[in-house]
């Protein structure tokens, strides 16, 4: 063990890269652990020479985890966590027994609301809280047993517990078009103003992409109205202010309700869309399992 022990690298250099890796962003890191980017930078670097495999991707300005980076940043956070919680023991505080769900805010309010009943009925002495977020997981200011958030965007060393499918197509209030105008082509969207949920990086489908997978060619300019969340995008669409890219999962039920319609009949399909996760801690909640299988099953259906 004392030469297992002497083979670690630095705890100067696993800090910094536990939190680069966790919110796989140099400059975050720095901020939260009071240091500046170059530093951090620096030890991730002297980390991965003595590693010898490559922890991160870098391209664009934007830095990415490498499989290898990903494995050990898993080991890395779990290990601090562990150190981190027995730390709050000795000193008198303790974990919340609370089962804590991270959520996107918008799957949080139109999917999981609706259903979250239900999970109460099968396990009523469950204490679950919700936790929910426009940002990337990476960006969550505390840990979590699960979460759920859109492929594609950041997660850290997040582990992934299994995918779902979605689907997307424009939406739209229904005062927007004249009675028996619709469905129309996607062409014809084009005549009206596009809501736009633009972020950077673009982490998930927006309206060149969806008018490129229906084939359709889209003009140098088209008339959007940027938003910067999703949220308030679907919003402006209830409002009647344009045509706005919809998930069916979130906007089933405003449609059920007749706030929106689905304006054409063209829509892509994403088949591993939503992302599950498990929190990174070694000693999960109890109830974690119970809480991923009811998630399973929500999502099925």
């Amino acid at each position: 063990m004392k030469s297992e022990l002497r083979a670690l690298p630095p705890l100067s250099r696993l800090k910094p890269f536990e939190a680069a890796a966790r919110h796989e962003n140099f400059s975050v890191a720095a901020t939260e652990l009071g240091m500046t980017q170059t530093a951090v930078s620096k030890q991730i670097v002297l980390l991965e020479e003595e590693m010898g495999v490559p922890l991160f991707e870098r391209r664009n300005r934007a830095v990415f985890l490498t499989d290898a980076g990903r494995r050990l940043g898993r080991v890395v956070s779990a290990s601090l966590s562990e150190i981190a919680a027995e730390v709050a023991v000795l000193r008198g505080s303790r974990r919340s027994s609370e089962l804590v769900l991270h959520c996107q805010l918008c799957e949080a309010f139109y999917w999981l609301m609706p259903r979250l009943a239900r999970f109460h009925e099968r396990h009523p002495g469950t204490a679950l809280r919700i936790v929910t977020s426009v940002n990337p997981l990476t960006d969550s200011p505390e840990t979590f047993d699960v979460a759920i958030q859109t492929s594609g965007r950041a997660s850290g060393t997040a582990r992934l517990a299994f995918t779902a499918s979605d689907d997307v197509f424009p939406v739209c209030a229904p005062s927007l078009l004249p009675v028996g105008k619709h469905p129309l082509s996607p062409d014809a969207l084009l005549a009206f103003p596009l809501l736009s949920h633009l972020v950077i990086p673009q982490d998930w489908m927006e309206w060149a992409e969806w008018f490129e997978n229906v084939g359709t060619p889209t003009p140098r300019r088209p008339r959007l109205i940027p938003f910067d969340s999703y949220p308030l995008a679907l919003q402006a669409a209830v409002a009647g202010q344009g045509i706005a890219l919809g998930w069916r999962r979130t906007t089933e039920s405003l449609i059920e309700e007749g706030k929106l319609i689905r304006p054409c009949a063209e829509f892509v399909s994403r088949p591993t869309e939503i992302s599950v996760f498990r929190g990174i801690m070694r000693n999960p909640h109890p109830e974690t399992d119970k809480l991923l299988s009811w998630l399973t099953e929500e999502f099925a259906t």
